[in-house]
């Protein structure tokens, strides 16, 4: 099988403006150029870097799932030395640190995706939902081969549909505490939920059949910063704060 860089498409630099439908705010950032892979990544790479097979019944070509944000980041960092590159997380248990400087294979950030997702387009969709996802429209059963559906204007398939993708960032860390963000839609989902603002959150360890993840490369920041590509270690911290009583069933992220 090919290398990993050889399946990942230059991004160009721009201005995402980003919505919190919550706190009902937005944010532009600003974001330089990087890489993000064609696809999501499939069992066929995924395997290659664990030293396995694909399970029983698994194409080749079909995205993983059932992988969790967790496994994500490992994969991340096996898949980083076998092409030259550098880890880009420091893992103690259920601790993840992100090396910003680190030029490995990593997750995008919230921004990033969304940035390379919308490919220059303003609209929920970068086109027509049948033409460029999977969707329930599709009635299919699960995950399907990538690079069926058409790509968007940056050369990137299956960026909504198919599976939903790990980010690197936290959903919401004053509601759901560690949760972290999923983005794209999937196979089963209607089409309100398969566009390139909705955003899903879940817990880093959770294995779900509809989830899966595409990797990023590129240096997001200098050495021993906490910050990049529109994520901030601060800022997570700041919006956990809530000044007052803690609304019923929240659960703010503790540093």
């Amino acid at each position: 099988m090919a290398a990993l860089r050889s399946h990942l498409v230059d991004v160009p630099a721009g201005t995402i403006t980003l919505r919190d439908a919550r706190t009902g705010t937005t944010r532009d950032v600003e974001l330089a150029g990087f890489e993000l892979a064609r696809s999501p990544v499939t069992w066929a790479q995924y395997a290659q870097v664990r030293g396995t097979t694909a399970p029983e019944g698994a194409r080749g070509d079909m995205p993983v799932h059932s992988i969790s944000w967790r496994d994500a980041v490992a994969w991340c960092n096996d898949a980083s030395p076998e092409e030259g590159l550098t880890e880009p997380y420091a893992i103690e248990g259920s601790s993840v640190v992100w090396d910003v400087a680190a030029d490995g294979f990593r997750l995008p950030t919230e921004a990033e995706w969304e940035w390379a997702c919308r490919a220059g387009t303003d609209g929920p969709t970068y086109g027509p939902l049948a033409d460029v996802a999977w969707t329930a429209a599709d009635h299919v059963d699960g995950a399907q081969p990538v690079g069926l559906k058409q790509p968007n204007a940056f050369g990137l398939f299956d960026m909504l549909g198919n599976v939903w993708e790990w980010c690197w960032d936290y959903a919401d860390t004053a509601r759901y505490a560690d949760y972290r963000s999923l983005r794209g839609g999937g196979w089963a989902d209607r089409h309100w939920s398969v566009r390139a603002s909705v955003r899903r959150g879940s817990m880093p360890g959770a294995r779900l059949d509809d989830v899966g993840f595409r990797v990023a490369r590129g240096l997001a920041g200098s050495p021993g910063d906490r910050a990049g590509q529109g994520w901030s270690h601060r800022a997570d911290l700041d919006r956990a704060v809530i000044r007052g009583p803690v609304p019923f069933g929240w659960t703010p992220l503790r540093p």
